[in-house]
C-alpha cells in the first residue's frame, strides 16, 4: 500500500511539473500546448528529458525559462512532424473526384493547410491543383507554430529516400504522369519547382491562440486534431467554420471526427469514410 501511495504522490508532482512547465512555455515564448492531449504530451516530454539531459520536468522547466536557445529544439520534441507526400491517397483521390469540380466554378481559390509541418501536405495539394488547372488562380495558406518546420516547408527540399514512398501515393491517388514532374533530384535531395512554392504562403500560426486570417474555399487539417483536448479540438474547428466560405470544404485526419463536438451541426459529411465535410448553409 506504501508503495502505491509513494507511486500516486509521484504522479501527482509529475502532473503539477507538466501544468507548470507548460504554463512557462506560454508566459515566457507565448507558445500553447495547455490545450493538448495529456498523455501525447507526457510520451514526447518523456523524450525531451532524455535529449536535454534532465530527471524532471521541473528541471526541464528550469532551463526553458532561462536559455532561450533550447526552445526551437524542444518544438521539435513537441510537435508531431510524422507526413509525407499524398498521404492516405484515397483523400487525395477524393478531393480530385469530389471537391475539385466545385472548386473549378470559383474564379480564384484560397486553401488553408493548418498543421502544415514541413510542407509535405502543402505541396501535395498544390500538385493535385495544378494538374488540375487551378493553381495559377489559387493561393494556399501553410501555417504550423514550428518555425524550424516552417523553414524546411519553405524550402522545399526532401531527401531523396523518401521519394519512392511520395511516388507510390502518388499514383495510388489516381494522380496522372509522374511525381519526378515536379522536381529536380540531385544530390541526393529532391526539390520542388517554385511554380509550387510561388502558390504556397507559409506562415507562423496557432489553433491555440491566433484567429481567423482569411476567407477560404478549403481547409485541409490532418491528424493534427487527434493531439488536442475537446476544448480545443472545439476552438479549432470554429476557426475552420468561420474561415469558410459559403458552401467550404473540411478535411481532417483519417482517426478524427467531427461528430459529439461544439460544431457538428454546422457541417454535411460529404465523404465520412475519407473524413471530409462540408460547411453547411447559415440558417
Amino acid at each position: 500500500m506504501d508503495a502505491e501511495l509513494e507511486s500516486t504522490a509521484t504522479n501527482k508532482v509529475s502532473d503539477i511539473e507538466l501544468r507548470l512547465l507548460l504554463d512557462a512555455l506560454y508566459l515566457r515564448y507565448h507558445y500553447e500546448f495547455r490545450g493538448y492531449a495529456i498523455a501525447s504530451l507526457k510520451r514526447r516530454l518523456s523524450s525531451a528529458l532524455t535529449r536535454f539531459g534532465c530527471t524532471t520536468l521541473s528541471q526541464l522547466q528550469d532551463r526553458l525559462l532561462h536559455d532561450a536557445s533550447i526552445l526551437a529544439e524542444l518544438l521539435d520534441v513537441m510537435t508531431v512532424q510524422v507526413t509525407e507526400l499524398f498521404r492516405d491517397p484515397s483523400y487525395f483521390r477524393a478531393l480530385r473526384e469530389q471537391v475539385v469540380p466545385v472548386l473549378r466554378t470559383y474564379p480564384s481559390l484560397k486553401v488553408w493547410v493548418a498543421g502544415c509541418s514541413t510542407g509535405e501536405e502543402a505541396y501535395s495539394l498544390a500538385i493535385l491543383l495544378r494538374v488540375e488547372g487551378l493553381l495559377d488562380r489559387t493561393l494556399i495558406y501553410a501555417t504550423d507554430i514550428n518555425s524550424a518546420a516552417l523553414r524546411k516547408a519553405e524550402a522545399g527540399v526532401y531527401p531523396e529516400d523518401s521519394l519512392p514512398a511520395f511516388a507510390a501515393n502518388y499514383r495510388l491517388a489516381g494522380m496522372p504522369g509522374a511525381l519526378s514532374e515536379h522536381y529536380t533530384a540531385a544530390y541526393g535531395r529532391a526539390v520542388f519547382d517554385r511554380g509550387l512554392r510561388r502558390r504556397i504562403v507559409f506562415s507562423d500560426h496557432s489553433l491555440a491562440t491566433d484567429s481567423v486570417f482569411a476567407e477560404v474555399q478549403l481547409v485541409s487539417c490532418r491528424n493534427v486534431l487527434i493531439y488536442f483536448d475537446r476544448a480545443l479540438q472545439d476552438r479549432a474547428i470554429g476557426l475552420f467554420q468561420e474561415s469558410l466560405g459559403r458552401r467550404g470544404f473540411l478535411g481532417i485526419g483519417t482517426k478524427e471526427s467531427l461528430r459529439f463536438g461544439a460544431h457538428a451541426a454546422k457541417f454535411d459529411e460529404l465523404l465520412p469514410e475519407e473524413r471530409l465535410y462540408r460547411k453547411r448553409e447559415s440558417p
